[in-house]
């Protein structure tokens, strides 16, 4: 091994000193996991040596160097030399106006180099060294620099820096790593790497981020996780032990390189994001906290402190306190700033609101539920204070479920209104119910916005478009019960219209769950875009079946309402996205079709059953006077609109039927980085919960089968225990 001559001590005055104390000289080497030198080339250096006097230098060419002629007794190394180069991001982050960092030249080099294992934990087997004895540590870069509070938690480590050394690293008021003296110390820095979720900055759909951003809003559920949990912190730092909670996620487990999966304390399943390996610096971020280097972490500010929970979580939910029932937390980095809006979590403050007069909508166009825009209020005031601080020209991704869908439409529509920005808003919601009339809808049409809604969820035919007053003035209704078809599919419902102003409306591009049921436990699953009634209102529709006076009975919707399996995150969303992505997936490696031909035969006869049952309703009616019922001129125009949606939703299946889904579908653009995307994939497949037969995930295998359906006059009654309804599928061996 190289050493260089090293370097004497000197006092403040620069001038050499000797006594009878000195003489000893100590080496030491800075290495990465793998054992090699190179990253630590040319860093500056400084030694403090037992009496306090202090010796510069550099490292060598293999991360060498040696301190010669210091005190006896053990010393300490601090590399805190400021980063002086170029790259825009550490420079950016060095001056940016709210908590720049306090980046150095270490942490730099130590972003660039990589972990050992890909679980991201420290090796338990030291290298093979070209020295028969030296003394072997694993250290972080918080050890080896002054300034740590925007660094990663320390982690376990096989090599720990001797205890009794460590007590003088703070004797003479400087950090640092202390060494033994009169040998060779060689120096493992762990990798300044973190994970983030991959995501998608691309404004089109893509099943990459259906997935990720589902975890992300059902993770704004959760606490935000700091300790201490107080306001004003009192303490020289916090922590985020909490698990599951958002801190927990980004300020700790991916912070140091760790997967975690729970975004529910209840959650038992294992579903995890797909992460990509990133420099530290490019992490979903933490802001530090440091009462001494940022003045508004001051305690002395009461009320008024800033500290990570308040600055990157809105809780507007607490006891005792009149709020909005909202939650929602934002973080970003370089590329994305990412919002997720929590969802109500109690059915009857949902319902509270479910009658809300329309109000203006101040920021733009249109009319809009006055519950959700309340709470769109309250968040957008914290996401405004946030993004005056971190937003430099990012993608901004907005999320929410349910109740949290429907004010990140609103909120996503006042940020792109904000007088003097331009954000780029891309909006994924889950299960949303309606927000706003037709006019903002119109208005916020550029907005791209993806909306999923799980096969049976109530949630996302509510406020519907009869809720608008409290006055019963509505157009008469037609509800027509399909015979032999699924059970998802057997209602449909015309002539609820309000006609005192404008109804609600949903905004966005529909993505509808559709399990498709062969019978004999055998099920697959489709992600599609339908545009008929018969599929995307059906839950107001099973409500109108308990109508009076040409109004949905109340407390059938209500109880309607709290039946809401098919709306939940963890046990219905997630399942679901995680599914559409592994069946996206399997259609890209296999360069297969999203819709098999099983598939779209089952899903097809029953939309052309459906059709015919829909003509014969307007046959009907043709039949009826105009003056024996009240508004059927409507229901027959609503009966004929509706025949022509089927046929633009069969038709879009049959689309799905011959297209092969490209690198785009799946991925995104993080198919553009191909190398990162592969090295994501297999970190997400070595889980094996992302490669266990799953039924909803995988196409249906080919089977020699036929469909029985059912004669259009066969009453439900007529049918025989045991016997097919339409639709399902019997098997012929």
């Amino acid at each position: 091994m190289n050493i260089k001559n090293g370097v004497k001590g000197v006092d403040l005055k620069g001038r050499v000193l000797s006594c009878p104390a000195m003489g000893k000289t100590t080496s030491f080497q800075l290495v990465d996991e793998f054992g090699r030198g190179e990253p630590y080339a040319g860093l500056a250096y400084k030694v403090v040596d037992s009496k306090g006097l202090i010796y510069n230098g550099f490292l060598d060419s293999v991360g060498v160097s040696r301190v010669v002629n210091h005190c006896s007794g053990a010393i300490a190394l601090l590399l805190d030399a400021v980063y002086a180069g170029e790259n825009k991001t550490y420079t950016f982050l060095q001056s940016r106006p709210h908590y720049p960092l306090k980046i150095t030249e270490l942490q730099v080099r130590a972003e660039q180099t990589h972990c050992i294992n890909k679980d991201g934990s420290r090796s338990s087997v030291k290298p093979i060294m070209d020295r028969e004895q030296f003394v072997y540590c694993q250290v972080e870069v918080r050890h080896l620099v002054e300034h740590v509070s925007h660094l990663p938690p320390e982690v376990k480590s096989h090599f720990p820096l001797n205890v009794a050394d460590r007590r003088l690293m703070g004797k003479f008021g400087v950090r640092g790593v202390c060494m033994s003296p009169e040998c060779h110390t060689v120096l493992e820095v762990r990798p300044l790497r973190a994970l983030r979720p991959l995501l998608s900055t691309g404004s089109e759909f893509c099943a990459l981020n259906l997935y990720q951003l589902a975890l992300m809003a059902t993770l704004s559920y959760c606490p935000f996780g700091q300790a201490p949990d107080e306001q004003p912190v009192t303490t020289p730092g916090v922590s985020f032990k909490q698990v599951p909670s958002m801190g927990n996620w980004f300020g700790d487990k991916l912070a140091t390189f760790t997967e975690t999966w729970q975004v529910n304390p209840e959650q038992t399943q294992a579903y995890y994001p797909l992460y990509e390996d990133v420099p530290y610096s490019k992490r979903l971020e933490i802001v530090p906290f440091d009462p001494v280097l940022y003045p508004a972490n001051d305690p002395s500010l009461g009320l008024d402190q800033e500290n990570p929970a308040n600055i990157h979580f809105l809780d507007d939910t607490k006891e005792g306190v009149e709020g909005t029932d909202t939650q929602a937390f934002v973080t970003h980095n370089d590329e994305v700033i990412l919002i997720a809006v929590r969802g109500t979590s109690a059915g009857a403050d949902f319902l509270r609101d479910v009658d809300a007069l329309q109000v203006p909508f101040v920021e733009g166009e249109g009319q809009v539920h006055r519950g959700f825009y309340e709470a769109a209020q309250v968040v957008a005031a914290f996401a405004s204070k946030y993004l005056d601080k971190f937003y430099s020209g990012q993608k901004v991704l907005v999320c929410g479920h349910s109740l949290g869908g429907a004010i990140a439409l609103i909120l996503s529509q006042m940020l792109r209104c904000r007088k003097g920005f331009d954000y780029d808003v891309l909006l994924y919601t889950y299960g949303a119910p309606r927000a706003a009339d037709t006019t903002f809808v119109n208005a916020a049409e550029s907005l791209v916005h993806h909306r999923t809604v799980n096969h049976n969820d109530p949630i996302p035919s509510v406020p519907a478009t009869w809720m608008n007053t409290k006055t019963a003035v509505y157009g008469s209704g037609v509800v027509l019960t399909f015979v032999n078809v699924p059970v998802g599919l057997s209602v449909f419902a015309t002539g609820l219209a309000n006609l005192t102003g404008e109804p609600y409306q949903h905004h966005g591009t529909l993505r509808h769950f559709m399990p498709v049921e062969f019978g004999q436990g055998r099920v697959s699953h489709l992600l599609w875009t339908p545009v008929c009634d018969t599929v995307i209102q059906h839950a107001v529709s099973r409500a109108a079946l308990g109508q009076q006076d040409g109004l949905p009975q109340r407390e059938h919707f209500v109880r309607q309402l709290f039946s809401m399996g098919h709306h939940y995150m963890v046990d219905s969303y997630i399942p679901g996205c995680w599914a559409a992505l592994r069946r996206h997936k399997e259609a890209l490696d296999g360069n297969s079709s999203l819709v098999t031909k099983r598939e779209f035969d089952f899903v097809d006869d029953v939309f052309g059953h459906i059709t015919q049952q829909l003509r014969v309703e307007y046959r009907q009616e043709m039949t009826l006077p105009d003056k024996k019922v009240q508004g059927h001129e409507s229901n027959k125009v609503l009966l004929v609109r509706e025949v022509d949606k089927i046929t633009a939703t069969r038709e879009r299946l049959k689309q799905l039927k011959f297209s092969v889904p490209s690198p785009a579908d799946v991925y995104g653009q993080c198919a553009m980085r191909p190398e990162q995307l592969a090295h994501s994939l297999q970190r997400w497949l070595a889980h094996a919960e992302n490669t266990r037969p799953e039924q909803l995930a995988m196409a249906p295998q080919a089977l020699e089968v036929r469909v029985r359906i059912a004669s259009l006059d066969d009453p439900l009654t007529d049918h025989v225990v045991g016997a097919c309804y339409t639709g399902d599928i019997l098997d012929l061996g």
